[in-house]
């Protein structure tokens, strides 16, 4: 796998942080690669900005953060107002359609919306949006294994609500694959290196 930057970003309540854990435990559990991911967090506990960057890579990961993401995928307008700029040329935009309107946008992205609140409504629990959201990035993205990606959740998600959540999963798939569109061909990810002195 090259070395491929992701920023998911929302706001407190959204599991932002979780969809982030599960794509990681994805990569580095159940693919065998590197993955880091880091979090940021508003002053509020839910409601307030929170993000996580996360890097999948082939081989070991020498900077943790995200300079430049190839995938930045937001659930709220806030998130797209404040991360968007730093979407890297070429790069892959991944919004929650019925909380984001688009606007500023460089001309060569390639966005992808999904109506993940939506969809998790039918299932009767609003805070399954985020595992709709990380279906439909399997989906759209093809970086990980969908197998893959179905453990992960399964191991990070309480018992209690494992089967919801892996029907929330099963939707944003479904969604993403119905659309049509080709995998993702990501560009040389440009990485920062620091020296290992």
């Amino acid at each position: 796998m090259q070395l491929t930057e992701i920023r998911i970003a929302g706001f407190g309540g959204q599991g932002v942080i979780l969809s982030a854990i599960i794509l990681g435990r994805a990569a580095a559990i159940h693919h065998g690669e590197f993955a880091t991911m880091t979090q940021s967090f508003g002053p509020e506990a839910r409601g307030g900005a929170c993000s996580a960057q996360l890097i999948l890579s082939g081989t070991p990961i020498l900077y943790p953060y995200v300079t430049r993401p190839d995938i930045l995928i937001v659930m709220s307008q806030e998130a797209y107002t404040r991360f968007v700029p730093e979407l890297k040329d070429g790069g892959t935009l991944i919004v929650e359609q019925d909380l984001v309107r688009l606007a500023d946008l460089k001309p060569n992205v390639r966005v992808f919306s999904v109506p993940a609140t939506r969809l998790a409504e039918e299932l009767g629990k609003r805070m399954v949006l985020n595992s709709v959201m990380v279906g439909f990035f399997t989906a759209m993205t093809e970086l990980l294994q969908k197998d893959a990606v179905m453990k992960a959740v399964a191991e990070s998600v309480p018992s209690s609500f494992r089967d919801l959540n892996l029907q929330a999963f099963e939707k944003g798939f479904d969604f993403g694959k119905q659309l049509g569109c080709t995998p993702l061909e990501l560009p040389e990810a440009e990485h920062v290196v620091y020296s290992q002195e």
